[in-house]
C-alpha cells in the first residue's frame, strides 16, 4: 500500500492493486456461481434514512455545495445528502423502489466503496471497500437461507489465498430469551449484550462486575450471562445442555427454544455441507435493535486480533413500505480490512507488478509499425502486450521488462528472418510466430498466492 498523505483513504501500489483486483474477481465469480445478482446503488442517500437509527451519525460525511450561497443549504435531513456507512441500507431503499421489477426471493452481491468519518487505525478506514451479500424475500424468507450464506460466504473466503476463516454464529433469540428467563427487563438486555461483547477483551471478572454495577443485574444474573456467552461448540446437542446449566433449573422461554432449533438447524446443515467452516458461539450480539435471528461474525485464524472480517445475520424487517415486509439475511466482508493485514505482513504476493505478458521489442523507430502489429496479433488473442518506449539497445530493452516483472520479450525478425520469443527469466529464446504462440498458463495473467509461513496456519487453495 502507498503512504497515503491523507490518514484512512488507502491507496494501493500497482502489484497490492493486482491483489485487490484479484481478490474481487474471486469474490465475485463465487457469488455468481450461487446466482447472486450483481447490483450497485448511488454514493449517496439523504441523511434521514442514514441516521434512522440514530447510532451512526457521527459516522456519515455529509455532501454540500462549494458555490452556495451562505444560508442556502438546506439542513433539512431528509434534503440533505450524506455518504453511505454501509451497503445495506442504500439495499433497503433500492429493494423498495424497486420492489415492483424484482423477484423474490432476490439474491444480490454488491462490491462498492463506502464512507465513515470515524478513527483510522489498524483495519479502520474512512473509505473502504465491502463485499455484501444477501438474499431477501417477500413476507418471509425460508429459514434454510440462514444456513447457506455463511456457507457460501466460506466458500468465497476459503477461495482466496489467506488463512483459514471460521464463522462464529448465534441467534439474537437465543440471547433475548435467555435473559427473559432469568429476569432481565429490555433496557437491561441491550446492556448487557453491550458490556459482554467486552469479554475477550476485559475479562469475565470484569464484565460480571460491570453487568452489577452499571447494568444493575443481580450477581446471579451476571454469572448465569457469562456462562451464556462462553458457550463455543460446533454440537449442537452441547449447546443445548450447556444452555440448561446456564437456566440453572429456569424454565426456557418459547423464544429461546425457537433460537435454539434455528441454531441447530444451521450448525446441522454446515456440518454436513462444509464441515469446520461453522461454530456457535453465543457471545455474539451483532445489533439486537436490528438482527432478528442468526448472527454470524469471522475469525481470521493467527489473526484473531484482527476482530471480524465478515460479519452479518438475518433482519426480519430489512425494509417496510407499510403493506409489505421484506425479510432478508445477509453478510458482509470488510475487503479493505481483510487486504490491510494480509498484504501488510507479506501473507500474499502477485507473480508480477504489471498484467503485461510480453513486451515486444522495437528494431529501430522506422520498423515501429511492425512491432505494434505484433502487440496487436497477441492482444487480439487475450495476451496482453507492450511495446518497447524506445528502440535502444535490445539489452536495455530486456532490462525494461525485467524491471517491471514482464516475463517476456518478443524480436520482431528483420529481412526475412523469422520473429523470436525469450523468456528473460530463464534466458530460452526461441522462434514465434505471433498468430499462434501461446505463453505457459501460469504466464499468462499475474498470479496471485500465498505466502509459505509458519505461524499463518492453514492456506487457502489461492489461483
Amino acid at each position: 500500500m502507498a503512504k497515503a498523505s491523507l490518514s484512512g483513504f488507502p491507496e494501493w501500489l500497482p502489484t497490492g492493486r493486482i491483489i485487490e483486483q484479484s481478490f474481487l474477481d474471486t469474490l465475485r465469480e463465487t457469488f455468481e456461481r450461487h446466482g447472486f445478482s450483481s447490483i450497485e446503488t448511488r454514493a449517496v442517500e439523504p441523511l434521514s434514512e442514514l441516521t434512522r437509527k440514530g447510532e451512526t451519525s457521527k459516522e456519515v460525511y455529509l455532501l454540500s455545495r462549494l458555490q452556495a450561497e451562505p444560508g442556502q443549504e438546506d439542513h433539512d435531513p431528509r434534503k440533505q445528502l450524506g455518504l453511505h456507512f454501509d451497503l445495506t441500507v442504500p439495499f433497503a431503499r433500492y429493494v423498495l423502489e424497486h420492489a415492483g421489477q424484482l423477484n423474490f426471493p432476490f439474491k444480490r452481491y454488491q462490491i462498492q466503496k463506502v464512507w465513515r468519518g470515524e478513527r483510522p487505525q489498524e483495519g479502520r478506514f474512512r473509505e473502504f471497500i465491502q463485499a455484501d451479500i444477501d438474499v431477501v424475500g417477500d413476507g418471509t424468507l425460508p429459514l434454510h437461507y440462514d444456513a447457506e450464506l455463511p456457507l457460501i460466504m466460506h466458500e468465497a473466503l476459503s477461495t482466496l489465498p489467506i488463512p483459514a476463516v471460521v464463522l462464529h454464529i448465534s441467534n439474537r433469540k437465543v440471547a433475548q430469551g435467555f435473559y427473559e428467563a432469568i429476569g432481565l427487563n429490555d433496557d437491561q438486555m441491550v446492556e448487557v449484550l453491550r458490556v459482554v461483547d467486552k469479554l475477550d477483551k476485559i475479562g469475565a471478572e470484569a464484565v460480571a462486575a460491570e453487568l452489577v454495577d452499571s447494568v444493575g443485574t443481580t450477581p446471579e444474573q451476571a454469572q448465569r450471562a457469562l456462562q451464556l456467552a462462553e458457550i463455543i461448540s460446533d454440537n449442537p446437542d452441547e449447546i443445548e445442555q450447556a444452555v440448561a446449566q446456564a437456566l440453572n433449573g429456569t424454565e426456557p422461554t418459547e423464544l429461546l427454544t425457537e433460537g435454539l432449533g434455528e441454531l441447530r438447524h444451521v450448525i446441522e446443515t454446515a456440518a454436513r455441507r462444509r464441515p469446520g467452516a461453522v461454530v456457535a458461539d453465543l457471545k455474539i450480539a451483532r445489533g439486537l435493535d436490528y438482527y432478528t435471528g442468526t448472527v454470524y461474525e469471522s475469525v481470521l485464524v493467527g489473526h484473531e486480533d484482527l476482530g471480524s472480517i465478515c460479519s452479518g445475520g438475518r433482519y426480519d424487517s430489512l425494509a417496510s413500505n407499510g403493506k409489505r415486509t421484506f425479510p432478508g439475511v445477509g453478510l458482509s466482508i470488510g475487503v479493505s480490512r481483510l487486504l490491510a493485514r494480509i498484504v501488510g505482513a507479506g501473507l500474499v504476493q502477485s507473480s508480477r507488478p504489471v498484467p503485461t505478458c510480453v513486451l515486444v521489442a522495437v528494431v529501430d523507430e522506422e520498423q515501429r509499425a511492425v512491432s505494434d502489429s505484433v502487440a496487436d496479433q497477441l492482444r487480439a488473442r487475450g495476451i496482453s502486450a507492450d511495446v518497447s518506449p524506445s528502440a535502444a539497445k535490445f539489452g536495455k530493452q530486456i532490462k525494461f521488462a525485467d524491471k517491471r516483472g514482464i516475463p517476456f520479450v518478443w524480436f520482431p525478425g528483420t529481412e526475412g528472418d523469422t520473429d523470436s520469443v525469450k523468456d528473460i527469466r530463464t534466458g530460452q529464446q526461441d522462434d514465434a510466430d505471433a498468430a499462434t504462440w501461446q505463453p505457459p498458463a501460469e504466464d499468462l495473467h499475474p498470479r496471485v498466492f500465498a505466502v509459505e509461513h509458519e505461524a499463518i496456519g492453514h492456506m487457502g487453495q489461492g489461483q
